[in-house]
């Protein structure tokens, strides 16, 4: 006869066992996905700023023609060619920072965030954008509001996020200890099993007790 608690053992120890396993791939991740996302919303950042300056090269008179006039006859006040660069700035060191070097810090994007802030505000009061038409207003709000959206994002997800995974990787080896006292072994079949008592043998010792002065040849 088998016993109750040995079928069930192996369906208490699964969930455990399962918790174990996705915690350990956790933990081999070189990035986690939070991150990478943060990555590509980077690379979205740089790409957006990116087109929307070119649709603006293009409408303004041609790429080549404004081109010329933006990168080689470069002027502050009437210029997006800076803004495209800002653009590049803070894809080249987030994702340095966050990507190749894994910081688990807020401080780098606050940095490219200042900077585009302040230079932003800066051009905004002293170019002469506002008079270049819709992409005046366009490319440095774009600008702006990707910058703080990425600060938000890496300080109210990514870096909570990493922080909770790790945690829960540290309690992993505290389970598996734990582990063997939560389930022990199977218990034999003798502690649940006990034979029947025989009717011949109950028969026997009834008579005996009726007739307890008969002796036996």
């Amino acid at each position: 006869m088998e016993s109750p608690s040995s079928g069930s053992l192996p369906s208490r120890q699964t969930p455990l066992s399962s918790r174990v396993e996705a915690y350990e791939a956790i933990g081999k991740k070189c990035v986690s996905d939070v991150r990478r996302t943060f990555c590509l919303f980077v690379t979205f950042d740089l790409l957006f700023v990116t087109l929307v300056w070119i649709i603006e090269l293009n409408v303004n008179g041609g790429i080549q023609k404004q081109l010329n006039a933006e990168v080689l006859h470069y002027d502050y006040h009437i210029s997006f060619f800076d803004i495209f660069v800002l653009a590049v700035f803070r894809f080249a060191v987030l994702i340095l920072a966050y990507a190749v070097c894994r910081l688990r810090h807020w401080w780098v994007v606050a940095v490219t965030t200042a900077v585009t802030s302040a230079f932003l505000i800066v051009k905004v009061i002293l170019s002469k954008l506002l008079s270049q038409g819709a992409f005046g207003y366009l490319l440095p709000i774009f600008s702006f509001i990707l910058a703080w959206i990425e600060t938000w994002f890496l300080d109210f997800k990514v870096l909570p996020q990493e922080a909770e995974d790790e945690k829960r990787l540290f309690l992993v080896p505290d389970v598996l200890e734990r582990a063997p006292l939560m389930h022990p072994g199977p218990l034999s079949d003798g502690q649940f099993y006990s034979p029947p008592e025989s009717v011949a043998d109950s028969d026997e010792g009834a008579d005996e007790k009726q007739d307890p002065e008969k002796v036996p040849f």
